[in-house]
């Protein structure tokens, strides 16, 4: 990654009930994504009792609480580009990165157009503005597109309605390319004949209180503007994608690392180390798996885990740091915490000594707290499965993670019903294996792999949650990226 630290100097410029539902799922096909809001101080920070009922699965893109929005940027976060000797012939990868570096500082200096209407005596606001910074590669120059989409936002899914929008720049055409919400919303832009590269966004989070009162105008005047880019082809970069990847692998070491100076203990193996029971690949395909859609995978396999890498590879810690479901599951380990009492603030009270930050929003939000806290609730799923399952998995973590994985998913309910499911097929967990290379599949997948005297084989994990399934291909298609 040295290659991406060689910038043009631009001023200004880039978790026992509540286990029922453990951190969140990935996403469905159906993108329904809800109205950003601001979580008012101290709605996520109480750790009392866990709460009964599973917590409701969604999309990823959905409410950002104001205190994801104004937190303080993480500590490594690139600041303003240093003054560094260019090389002449620059690499595709430190363009762009001078260019996302450049649209960001010009999109803090545009103001967002706010329109209000009136029905009657009460005055409403009409839409939500956005604005894109596009770069044009003929005319080597920057323009400015104006777009006002409904709010609050409507269903919209990839082939299914249009999302009805308006463009407020005279000689700038718009495609709504996908999404909805603060952190997917992206659009396709064309200027004079030229399709535009887009660079920046800039997006709007509203007070929720403000907006259930209808206080339109007190809601404009509080909003908080996210400068942030959403993944685009034009920031699709193989030095990115690796970049990526050795970020999250980097990140989770360190993760391991600091449960083990704590000496954090497991529940799940007595006598062995917290920092023993998950190995970093394991650990780092969740922060892909949750932000890459069940759609996308379908359709791109591969592709779709190198676009989720590469905005790691881009942005780093800010890679889906507004990432928020419309069960408000947050950031890029996508954890919930309903009403403040759920699996996130379980993981704080059960794993103590890994000193994870108490505060929901904030904790959630940092890929490195989240992490940690990822491990632990792992380690506190696998306490409760079976005794084979936790056998099995000390002997082949990698393989056998789809239990803990399937249960991250959905809590160890699922983890017990794929547990059946294999049983039935009447294959042994000792027998599981790592995907191979077929050049005809003869089942259909979602699969499990075992061995037998034939070779290693795929077996169809039988429908019980299709999501759940998905979650487990897409597992087992990514681990060996991170090894």
């Amino acid at each position: 990654m040295n290659a991406l630290r060689k910038r043009r100097a631009t001023p200004a410029l880039l978790i026992v009930a509540s286990l029922l539902c453990t951190a969140c799922a990935t996403t469905e096909i159906a993108v329904d994504e809800g109205e950003p809001y601001v979580v008012a101080a101290g709605d996520s920070t109480s750790q009392g009792a866990p709460e009964a009922s599973p917590e409701t699965k969604g999309s990823k893109a959905g409410q950002v609480p104001l205190a994801v929005v104004t937190a303080e940027r993480p500590g490594n976060m690139p600041p303003e580009l240093e003054e560094v000797i260019v090389e002449a012939a620059r690499g595709r990868d430190e363009v762009i990165l001078d260019l996302v570096a450049q649209a960001k500082s010009l999109l803090r200096t545009v103001e967002l157009e706010y329109v209000f209407t009136r029905y009657g005596r009460k005055e409403v606001l009409r839409g939500r503005p956005v604005v894109f910074a596009l770069w044009s590669e003929t005319r080597k120059e920057w323009s400015i597109a104006h777009i006002e989409i409904p709010r609050p936002p409507v269903k919209w899914k990839p082939g299914g309605k249009p999302l009805s929008f308006a463009v407020r720049t005279p000689g700038i055409e718009a495609r709504h390319v996908k999404g909805t919400g603060a952190e997917r919303l992206m659009f396709a832009f064309t200027k004079d004949g030229e399709q535009m590269k887009v660079y920046g966004r800039k997006f709007p989070v509203f007070d929720s209180a403000l907006v259930a009162k209808k206080k339109w105008r007190a809601a404009v005047e509080t909003a908080q503007p996210i400068v942030y880019l959403p993944f685009n082809e034009d920031t699709l970069d193989p030095l990115f994608v690796n970049g990526g990847r050795e970020f999250l692998l980097a990140t989770a070491r360190r993760a391991i690392e600091e449960l083990r100076r704590a000496n954090a203990p497991s529940v799940a193996f007595p006598g062995e180390l917290l920092a023993d029971v998950v190995p970093p690949a394991v650990i780092t395909t969740l922060a892909v798996i949750e932000q890459t859609d069940d759609a996308d995978f379908m359709a791109k396999k591969e592709g779709a885990f190198e676009e989720v890498l590469s905005q790691y590879g881009l942005k780093r810690e800010e890679a889906y740091r507004y990432s928020v479901s419309s069960a408000a599951a947050l950031g890029a380990m996508q954890f919930t915490n309903r009403r403040g009492n759920g699996t996130y603030a379980l993981v704080v009270r059960r794993c103590p000594e890994a000193r994870l930050d108490p505060d929901f929003e904030r904790g959630a939000t940092n890929l490195l707290n989240a992490m940690k806290a990822a491990i632990c609730l792992f380690d506190i799923e696998l306490s409760q499965m079976q005794r084979d399952i936790r056998a099995a998995y000390h002997e082949n973590r990698e393989v056998l993670g789809i239990f803990p994985v399937a249960a991250y998913n959905g809590g160890p309910r699922n983890a017990a019903k794929l547990y059946r499911v294999i049983n039935k097929t009447g294959v042994r967990l000792e027998d599981l294996r790592r995907p191979a290379e077929q050049p005809l599949l003869t089942v259909t997948c979602p699969c499990i792999w075992v061995q037998d005297a034939t070779g290693i084989r795929p077996v169809a994990i039988s429908r019980y949650n299709n999501e759940n399934r998905w979650y487990i291909e897409k597992y087992q298609s990514i681990l060996g990226m991170f090894e």
